[in-house]
């Protein structure tokens, strides 16, 4: 298998286990509190986020791994749980809301002031980058090639294919930002609960794979 095939079937791997159409779903009510400018650099961290993860497993993955004894099942339960965090609030529509604002005149509430939101930074890395863009399963991935071609000039194709899985997903959450700023208010509170249904789903699917990856690797070590 020559090693620009190799690579090609990485970047096919990487995009059908990312699903654009349903990670952009699942970035609307994330990126919902920034400006353009904000989600624009959210877009392009998340490229360097994404691209280095990968660079990262397909490059020393398995001897990383195997000096902090970390395992593919391990990252993928943490995404789950981390996950969990951000998608609950979202499913129950109990994310922080502003209260109202009430003066000293006694002419009653005033409207509120939109929370700020946190910055862009906090949210980029997790839930963002981790789990919802790569993951234990994505990481396995690039382990697993880089493994197949053994050789620099195939880890080189590999990177290649890296880099412009990486470029799909920062374009995916960009668009994600044209999305929510066309929708009104009353549609984005009920995206927000389906959003918060789906990656409550997304994290179940991962707890339940991690831990029964781990449950099997102990097993066999027994």
């Amino acid at each position: 298998m020559s090693f620009d095939h190799d690579a090609l079937v990485l970047f096919l791997a990487l995009f059908a286990l990312y699903s654009p159409v349903a990670a952009l779903s699942s970035y609307l009510p994330i990126v919902r509190p920034y400006t353009h400018p904000q989600q624009l650099r959210l877009a392009v961290g998340l490229v360097v986020n994404v691209a280095a993860f990968v660079l990262l497993a397909i490059w020393v993955g398995e001897p990383l791994l195997e000096l902090l004894g970390i395992s593919t099942a391990a990252l993928t339960a943490t995404g789950g749980i981390a996950l969990l965090f951000a998608a609950i609030p979202l499913m129950r529509g109990t994310s922080e809301t502003p209260p109202p604002a009430s003066d000293d005149t006694g002419a009653g509430p005033e409207p509120a002031a939109p929370a700020a939101p946190a910055a862009a930074r906090s949210v980029l890395f997790s839930p963002i980058t981790f789990p919802l863009t790569v993951g234990g399963t994505t990481f396995a991935f690039g382990v697993a090639a880089s493994a197949d071609v053994g050789g620099v000039t195939g880890r080189l194709w590999l990177s290649v294919a890296a880099a412009a899985y990486a470029v799909v997903t920062g374009v995916t959450l960009y668009l994600s930002g044209h999305v929510e700023r066309r929708i009104s208010d009353a549609a984005s509170a009920v995206l927000d609960r389906v959003a918060g249904v789906l990656l409550t789903s997304i994290a179940v699917v991962l707890l339940t794979n991690g831990f029964t990856e781990l449950v099997l690797a102990a097993v066999d070590r027994s």
